[in-house]
């Protein structure tokens, strides 16, 4: 397994330990002009819910692959927190903020990978 594998492993984990839900992973690999290489997209419920998910994707990152965020932005209201690992961009959204942007369809030629919601 590769470092962003990796990468998109624990990103996983951390978002699915605070049951956030509707993951969506899409590869931006053969897109013409995406800024990385990934971009992983989930929600929370509530804005304590993201903020959590949040903080636990940088823990199990932190922990795991030894890698921190070169940014993080929203922390401060939780309604969209996006998390910058160079080849993966986290997105981690409020319901609202989720169906509003619709990030996964400005990324239409990107392969998206659902992943099933925990319980």
């Amino acid at each position: 397994m590769n470092t962003t594998e990796n990468l998109l492993r624990d990103i996983t984990k951390g978002i699915q330990e605070k049951k956030g839900n509707g993951i969506v992973i899409a590869d931006l690999q053969k897109v013409e002009g995406a800024i990385c290489k990934y971009f992983v997209i989930c929600q929370g419920s509530s804005p304590l819910q993201v903020d959590a998910i949040a903080n636990s994707v940088i823990d199990v990152v932190r922990e795991s692959s030894h890698e921190k965020p070169v940014g993080v932005i929203g922390l401060d209201r939780a309604q969209w927190v996006a998390m910058d690992y160079t080849d993966v961009m986290v997105h981690v959204m409020l319901p609202e903020m989720r169906d509003f942007y619709s990030l996964e369809t400005l990324w239409s030629d990107a392969n998206l990978k659902h992943l099933p919601d925990l319980d």
